[in-house]
């Protein structure tokens, strides 16, 4: 399998590799960080590659528009996800990276040409699949591959989801920890193995809720106005908004709210700001070395009590464990 990307009009290649098709679990990953400054392209990237499987992790901001040039052949399965954000949005919260999407697709020998527009922030996340790879992770038997797997095995072109879904958090944490990934030899294949299932398995499960539930389809507005809820709690999840209060900032009801925060972010607004209060709480007691009480009260707690049960329940442990 060789896979090779590089700007329209330009020589340097973005990426060009020839991957083994075999899956072998032992065989050794080896790593490359790529850095490009040459205008009008911007971009960092962080590529792995090993037998059967080939990962880019790229960072890119471009100061007009280019279009991207793409190459496969042989077979490949790839696992693709996009983020992007284009500065401060209406209500003055810098915007994180969102519009994300996703999906899997099934690419015989082909050329690609995909436009990207400029002065957009650009994270952009790759993993190319041998067949026998994907085969090795997922249950094929499954009905929800059925159709996928047909097409396939008819080498033809197809997409597991005909739109692009959004990216979970959970999916955005194990891309995550596919790039911060400190092990290296055996233990960095068998994580990067571990977290390239748990990343399938997680878009898998949102194809099949999406299949169970395709009359129910957010709107491009109900999307935006789902951003910037978000955007509210990540500044004010220390003293979050009450639903009702934040469906009338975003002018947003509060049913659709609920129900679009759960399908758009794959979780319900109470856990969303628990997740936001117990990362920060680790990161202040980990890292800052902040007594409990402080802790607790910085990422809105007024009860010591409330702070240290609700962490143990996010985390298994209490907050006096993790210092330990």
């Amino acid at each position: 399998m060789l896979i090779k990307a590089k700007i329209e009009n330009h020589s340097e290649w973005l990426f060009l590799e020839e991957i083994p098709d075999k899956y072998l679990a032992d065989h050794r990953i080896s790593e490359k960080q790529v850095t490009i400054k040459d205008a009008p392209i911007g971009m960092n990237n962080y590529q792995v590659s090993t037998n059967g499987l080939f990962l880019l992790y790229s960072e890119m901001r471009f100061d007009e528009q280019v279009r991207i040039l793409t190459e496969v052949e042989g077979e490949a399965i790839a696992c693709q996800f996009i983020f992007s954000k284009q500065g401060p949005s209406k209500n003055k919260v810098q915007k994180t990276f969102g519009q994300s999407r996703h999906n899997i697709r099934y690419i015989p020998s082909s050329k690609d040409a995909y436009e990207i527009k400029p002065n957009v922030d650009y994270v952009y996340f790759l993993a190319v699949l041998s067949k026998d790879y994907y085969l090795h992770l997922v249950d094929v038997a499954s009905p929800l591959h059925e159709g996928f797997v047909r097409e396939m095995e008819k080498g033809i072109y197809t997409s597991f989801a005909d739109a692009d879904l959004f990216v979970t958090p959970e999916m955005r944490r194990s891309i995550d920890e596919i790039r911060t990934c400190k092990q290296d030899g055996a233990l960095k294949r068998l994580f990067t193995d571990a977290r390239m299932l748990e990343l399938i398995m997680y878009q898998l499960e949102q194809f099949s809720h999406s299949m169970d539930d395709e009359q129910d389809i957010l709107r491009d507005e109900d999307i935006t106005k789902l951003e910037m809820a978000r955007e509210i709690l990540q500044e004010q999840y220390r003293q979050p908004p009450t639903q009702k209060q934040l469906s009338k900032l975003i002018l947003l009801n509060e049913f659709k709210l609920r129900s679009g925060f759960k399908k758009y972010f794959g979780s319900t607004i109470y856990d969303y700001i628990t997740r936001l209060r117990m990362e920060e709480a680790r990161k202040l007691i980990v890292k800052e070395k902040k007594n409990m009480y402080e802790v607790g009260m910085l990422v809105g707690f007024k009860h010591q009590a409330s702070f240290t049960k609700s962490f143990k329940k996010y985390y298994g442990i209490t907050p006096s464990d993790v210092r330990t």
